[in-house]
């Protein structure tokens, strides 16, 4: 293989990666995926992760015993089921996100809702750069008023994701021997 056609695969292979590496798949619960068999605590698992528009949210569990419903906040916090926005059944189902949103699953099931099958996830809005503090220094006016919905917002991101493997980590590394090998 000549130069040239290394250079152009190993720059195909280095856009790639780092296109793989800009958006994240999480799957609901981790290792434990939906389930009420040892329940990880959903609103801990979504609040540890930063979820942006273009990352994907897989829902993992067996579709005799489950299933996943898309609900509004109010029936979120009723664990009510009866007038869904979308309903899951699959039992490996990929939602994406495309939009800043809040977005409310519960499990179709009402025990298994009540006993704490349900997560809110949070869409950051990444389009938007926050404000620079004030040329006039620390303010002593009360803080802002917090949203209508009392739901915790995400934190960073401490968790591995499905989609951020050795390549999504090592993707500029790949560009950077490729501008090496071109010169």
């Amino acid at each position: 293989m000549g130069l040239v056609e290394r250079v152009v695969f190993f720059m195909v292979l280095a856009a790639l990666c780092v296109a793989s590496s800009m958006a994240e798949v999480y799957k609901v619960g981790d290792d434990n995926g939906w389930t009420t068999q040892n329940m990880p605590d959903y609103q801990k698992w979504s609040a540890s992760k930063a979820f942006k528009i273009g990352d994907s949210i897989v829902f993992e569990y067996s579709p005799k015993d489950n299933n996943v419903i898309l609900v509004s906040y109010d029936d979120y916090k009723k664990c009510n089921g009866s007038s869904p926005m979308k309903t899951f059944t699959s039992g490996k189902d990929t939602i994406p996100i495309m939009r800043k949103e809040h977005l409310f699953f519960i499990s179709g099931f009402p025990d298994s809702c009540i006993k704490g099958q349900k997560v809110d996830i949070r869409v950051a809005d990444t389009s938007v750069a926050p404000t620079p503090p004030s040329a006039q220094g620390p303010s002593s006016s009360a803080p802002a008023p917090s949203p209508s919905v009392s739901v915790p917002a995400p934190s960073p991101n401490s968790a591995m994701s499905i989609s951020k493997g050795i390549t999504g980590k090592f993707g500029f590394v790949i560009l950077a021997v490729v501008a090496a090998v071109a010169c």
